[in-house]
């Protein structure tokens, strides 16, 4: 399909810096076709019926925004260099692959100094900013140094225009995150707070978690025309046997199966398994996703969808135009643009129906 169907003009005000508060005071537009109506995160419990089933991603977001600097060289000229690096996958115990800024100053072999203990060689580049590091510390020893003089790793399009600063530690972190390893934060769940929580168990709506290490591919702009020739970032997910049979026990009740963000959703529909006579299955498993969704997919897990405003020719706007048809979508980013609805990773959220079902 052609990209640019998938654009849409975005005013820069229209970009949250900071999130609401408290969390679930954020605005919530619930889409059901061309059927849009107005509401806050905490009313989410009142939108969901009883026996419906809410699937977490329970990853926590490591700092892994680190700034180091390459000593001068011995031959060829000039001083320290300083680099920013974006961590977005883990390779071993040692190695990570991140983006670095700026790349170009940057060859095969050179040695990054990070703090007067933490280095790391440059073991190849690839296209785009995309380097190896061999870290000079592994495991627990290197995960503790990262988060030491790591910052959290804000996407671009909010670290462009403010410094990252002390609250950031707290919100762009889920108040459920238990298992370190993404980075960048499942955004659909900053809209949770322990009252929503309870608020949605009285409600007799069920909480299934799951992992998926969100990477940091998920920010980078489409480089192509066509979908057909974008290659999808990879992520790892896990789901452990007591989530897919919560969530299969729910689908076989009668209950709806709605994703707390797009890294849920692509996890679940990851792991979709042909039950028979119609019906799909989740199967619990650990591996790495890269699923890409556009158009013309048909899900197999998921009825409903949590997730935050996406930006244009983005695989996840691409992905909630799938879920709901690309008109549909179209005409709910024009209303929420409109009606100064907030966008990305701090902003309002959305509540969204499958169009199959609606």
């Amino acid at each position: 399909m052609d990209v640019e169907l998938f654009n849409f003009e975005l005013p820069e005000a229209r970009i949250a810096l900071r999130p609401a508060s408290p969390r679930d005071s954020s605005r919530l537009l619930q889409v059901k076709g061309r059927v849009l109506t107005d509401h806050i995160a905490r009313d989410l419990a009142d939108l969901l019926r009883p026996g419906d089933i809410l699937v977490l991603n329970e990853t926590k977001v490591l700092r892994a925004s680190l700034s180091g600097v390459r000593p001068a060289r011995a031959h060829g000229g000039g001083g320290d260099v300083k680099i920013g690096f974006n961590l977005h996958k883990q390779i071993s115990g040692n190695t990570w692959r991140a983006f670095a800024r700026p790349a170009k100053r940057l060859k095969q072999g050179d040695i990054v100094r990070f703090s007067g203990e933490l280095t790391a060689q440059i073991i190849d580049k690839q296209t785009g900013g995309d380097v190896g590091l061999l870290f000079n510390m592994s495991g627990e020893a290197l995960g503790h140094a990262i988060e030491q003089i790591g910052e959290m790793p804000l996407p671009p399009y909010i670290a462009r225009q403010r410094k990252v600063d002390v609250r950031d530690n707290d919100d762009y972190q889920t108040v459920f995150a238990v298992d370190k390893g993404s980075v960048a934060a499942p955004t659909a769940g900053l809209h949770f707070t322990p009252a929503l929580f309870a608020k949605l168990e009285s409600s007799g709506v069920k909480i299934a978690r799951l992992t998926l290490h969100v990477g940091a591919g998920t920010f980078l702009p489409m480089s192509c025309e066509d979908t057909d020739d974008h290659l999808m970032h990879s992520e790892w997910y896990s789901i452990d046997e007591k989530t897919a049979a919560q969530i299969n026990a729910a689908k076989k009740a009668g209950g709806r199966v709605i994703a707390v963000g797009t890294t849920a959703l692509r996890a679940l529909e990851s792991c979709a398994n042909d039950a028979g006579n119609g019906e799909w299955a989740v199967v619990p498993g650990s591996a790495d996703t890269d699923i890409f969704i556009t158009p013309g997919y048909g899900f197999k897990i998921i009825d409903g969808l949590l997730t935050n405003f996406h930006l244009p020719k983005s695989t996840l706007f691409m992905l909630v135009s799938a879920f709901c048809g690309l008109d549909n979508m179209q005409a709910a980013y024009k209303y929420a643009i409109d009606n100064n609805y907030r966008f990305y990773s701090y902003g309002d959220t959305s509540l969204l129906w499958k169009h199959q079902n609606v």
